[in-house]
Parts: C-alpha cells; sequence; structure tokens
C-alpha cells in the first residue's frame, strides 16, 4: 500500500473507532473478497465461509477499540479465529472417497448423508489475496483437491499452513495471531505442508489448464457438453482418465474406472435427457446440470471436472440443490423462447 492509501486507511480506522460503520465497511471492502476466500479454504464450504466472515466482521468491529496492528493482519487473525470455532463445533467436511469405497452396483446409490458433511465447490473464479509465496506460487490455492486436503489438517495445521503459505504472513505474525510461539508454528506448518502434498500429488489443476490452453480447454468443454448432451458413453469414456471417478455427494455411492463409470452413465444417468451449461468452480471447468423433467430442464447439480495429462480424472458432482442454487444460473435452462 503507497503513502497515500496507507493515511486513508489511517483515516478510516480512526473514525470507525470513532462509531463511524460508514467507515469500518470502507476499511473491510478491500479485503472483504480475501477474506471470503480464506474462510472457504479454511471450512470446504461456501456457505460456512459466509457465516464465519459475517461473524469475524461482528468481532472486529467490537474488538476496535483494543486493535494494533497492521489492518490486514487484524481482520485475517479475526476471521481465522472465527472459523477455527466454526470447525470446533461440526465435522470436518470430506470427499465421497473418505466415507467408503467405490461401488460396482450402479442401481444402489444409497441415501442422501444429509448434514454439514460434504466438502462444497466455490462457485464463479476465485478472489485474489495478492501475490502468492513461492511455496504455492504454482498452486491454485482454491482448487478443488487442495481444499479437501485442506479439511483432513487439525485446524491449527490448517490455519498456519493458509496464513503462511497462501496468505503470505511470517512466522510471528502466524504466532501471533495463533497465540502460540514461533516454534509452535514452524512445527505445525511442517507437519500441514507434509499432509497436503500427500493428499494432492501431481500437477496442479492450474498447471493443467495452462498445458491445455485457451484453446484446449474450449475443445475440451465442448467435446464434453457434447458427449453429455448426446448420452455418449463411448465418447465421454475417450475423455476420461482409465481410473477416472465420479462422485455425487450427498449420495455417498461413487464409482471408478471405465467399466464402472461406464455403466453407472449408461444404466442410471442416461436415462433421461440432458443439458449443460458451462461455469467455474474452483478456478475449475464446471456445469450446471439439468435433468429434464416432463417438458422443463430444472437445475439439479453442479460437476467439477479435474484434469490429468489433459484428461478428465474426476467428475466431481454435487446433487445438493443447495449447492447448485449457489451458482448464478438460471433454475431451468435456458431455452431461445425463455
Amino acid at each position: 500500500m503507497n503513502d497515500s492509501g496507507a493515511e486513508h486507511e489511517e483515516r478510516l480506522l480512526a473514525g470507525a473507532r470513532r462509531g463511524d460503520e460508514a467507515a469500518f465497511e470502507e476499511l473491510v471492502r478491500r479485503h472483504r473478497g480475501g477474506l471470503y476466500t480464506h474462510c472457504y479454504r479454511m471450512l470446504g464450504s461456501p456457505y460456512d465461509a459466509e457465516d464465519a466472515l459475517r461473524e469475524s466482521l461482528v468481532a472486529a468491529w467490537r474488538g476496535l477499540p483494543g486493535f494494533q496492528g497492521p489492518v490486514r493482519a487484524w481482520l485475517f487473525q479475526a476471521a481465522t479465529n472465527a472459523c477455527l470455532r466454526a470447525a470446533a463445533r461440526r465435522p470436518r467436511r470430506m470427499l465421497s472417497d473418505e466415507y467408503g469405497p467405490a461401488r460396482e452396483d450402479v442401481h444402489d446409490l444409497g441415501r442422501p448423508v444429509p448434514g454439514p458433511v460434504w466438502v462444497e465447490p466455490l462457485p464463479g473464479r476465485p478472489q485474489q489475496d495478492g501475490p502468492d509465496p513461492a511455496a504455492y506460487l504454482r498452486r491454485e490455492s482454491v482448487e478443488l483437491a487442495f481444499v479437501a486436503a485442506l479439511q483432513r489438517l487439525p485446524g491449527t495445521q490448517r490455519a498456519a499452513l493458509v496464513l503462511s503459505d497462501v496468505l503470505g504472513f511470517g512466522t510471528a505474525e502466524v504466532a501471533g495471531m495463533l497465540e502460540a510461539t514461533p516454534a509452535s508454528v514452524s512445527d505445525a506448518l511442517r507437519r500441514a505442508r507434509a499432509g497436503v502434498e500427500g493428499r494432492t500429488p501431481g500437477p496442479t489443476q492450474r498447471s493443467e489448464l495452462s498445458a491445455l490452453g485457451g484453446g484446449g480447454r474450449r475443445a475440451l468443454v465442448a467435446a464434453f457438453v457434447s458427449a453429455w448432451e448426446h448420452a455418449e458413453v463411448p465418447a465421454l469414456l475417450d475423455l476420461l482418465t482409465e481410473d477416472a471417478r465420479i462422485t455425487m455427494p450427498p449420495l455417498p455411492a461413487w464409482f471408478e474406472g471405465h467399466t464402472d463409470v461406464g455403466r453407472f452413465l449408461s444404466e442410471r444417468v442416461f436415462t433421461t435427457p440432458w443439458r449443460l451449461l458451462p461455469v467455474t468452480a474452483n478456478g475449475q471447468p464446471a456445469f450446471a446440470c439439468y435433468r429434464q423433467d416432463g417438458g422443463r430442464f430444472p437445475l439439479c447439480a453442479v460437476s467439477v471436472l479435474n484434469l490429468r495429462g489433459g484428461r478428465i480424472s474426476w467428475i466431481a458432482g454435487f446433487t445438493d440443490p443447495q449447492v447448485a442454487h449457489g451458482f448464478a444460473v438460471p433454475p431451468e435452462f435456458p431455452t431461445p423462447t425463455q
């Protein structure tokens, strides 16, 4: 921040301390997107992130009289504490392969598992937090697999990793924010980095998309839409890796490999016509999925594509209506007359 920006922030801070709510709103406005994304990384759910962000801003407003230090660090400390409290109140969110093994019976999908159980996708393009430090310069810090890996870490390790390796705070700063010693933060970082790297092997989605290029990405999206909407299972399998999997929380069932994925598509998914609308989730290609119901195509799911070597290794479907309607898409597939 330049001198004029710093002076402006100081004036806003002084106004906020006098009880000026408009000054406080302006003070946090430039940080709000990054705070929301931080809460999403910490909690694995856009809805939980919204709740934690609201709680953190209330805490920050009430804590103004005792505030010391840079505004950014103060706000992210409040957000981190709100996330840690939220994480302590509920079970951690997970992916389908953590809930149970892959299935072979495509006619037994199990009963939906309700509640705050599943990692959820982040609609649209992620907010930017500024330059990432070197450790995560090549990793899209909200990609689905990375956020899911974070959920498997204990809360303090999760917070230390995100604050340090994604947001770029120094070890001493993180220690102050977590009310810990620098030595304990260093140990938490070592354990967290090992845990995340062990659960996110191979190239990142950011590098996969970069390797495809704009033309390759558009071609892959178009081929996927065409194969899905025309129920062309062989064409769709040609786009998948041999070990590709398809998941669909809150349904617990998931399938892996060409044989089982192909049977699931043929015998269950494509018994009804579909329409797809390309969107973005977690910085990755995704689709709002509309399934025919009579003469309509209502929104029923969102699917996120994960890539490996230019092919699709994981179709992460989310069939919870609340998740699907969190995307800024029409509730029914648009037709030329709509």
